[in-house]
């Protein structure tokens, strides 16, 4: 398990920057085997939202960050999300639930699903929400294709990445001042019974499913999370 205090902490010794190309970097914290409380991260996806408003009122270079991790389970709710998709009296709750700042409706977090948090300023890129959620889903559809071999697509008028009716990966975000935080979560081996207690992004109609479900040589599913 690892802290806040413990992350932070190890940022510039324990994780080094990757350079995408010559003129932009993009710092990238690779946690994606380690169990990090959600709580934890929230908080220091805050803390880098923080530090790179203020590196744009210097007018000082803020490259992107990218933190990739799992969490201990837990149920996170958007903004406005309605508690009526909780299949449990909150008071007596299965898991830990938050409500956020991102976007969206509630979805659950837990081993075996892949969290990225992409915390970037979006001026460097394009000032468009519509195209960077868009961007978020490509980058899954086009891994699922190439390592997998499996054939995802988007579905009319919701956010995330399909395969057939089962939504392998949920997108919800919030944007600060052009900053981007919240991010995407793709079920690799996720258990999907704690779906069962919820109604995952509010969609009545649709299942969750994780890539161990649609790969059928799961030993190079579980490579990926172990």
């Amino acid at each position: 398990m690892v802290t806040l205090n413990r992350v932070s902490n190890q940022r510039a010794s324990d994780f080094a920057s990757v350079t995408r190309d010559d003129r932009r970097k993009c710092e990238l914290f690779d946690l994606c085997k380690r169990l990090v409380p959600y709580k934890d991260a929230w908080n220091w996806q805050k803390d880098i939202v923080r530090e790179k408003r203020t590196l744009i009122e210097k007018k000082e270079e803020c490259p992107d960050t990218l933190i990739v991790l799992q969490h201990h389970p837990v149920y996170t709710l958007g903004t406005g999300s309605s508690t009526g998709y909780l299949n449990f009296d909150v008071e007596d709750a299965p898991y830990e639930v938050y409500r956020t700042e991102r976007g969206g409706e509630v979805t659950y977090h837990g081993p075996g699903q892949l969290v990225m948090y992409p915390i970037i300023n979006l001026r460097n890129h394009k000032m468009d929400l519509h195209w960077y959620l868009r961007a978020l889903e490509e980058v899954v559809i086009r891994v699922l294709s190439s390592t997998f071999s499996i054939e995802a697509s988007r579905v009319d008028g919701l956010t995330g990445v399909w395969v057939g009716d089962q939504k392998l990966a949920a997108i919800g975000i919030k944007v600060s001042h052009w900053i981007t935080y919240h991010g995407l979560a793709l079920n690799v081996t996720t258990d999907l019974k704690p779906f069962d207690w919820i109604v995952p992004c509010g969609i009545w109609n649709k299942k969750v499913g994780s890539i161990k479900g649609c790969y059928k040589k799961s030993d190079c599913v579980m490579d990926v999370m172990m």
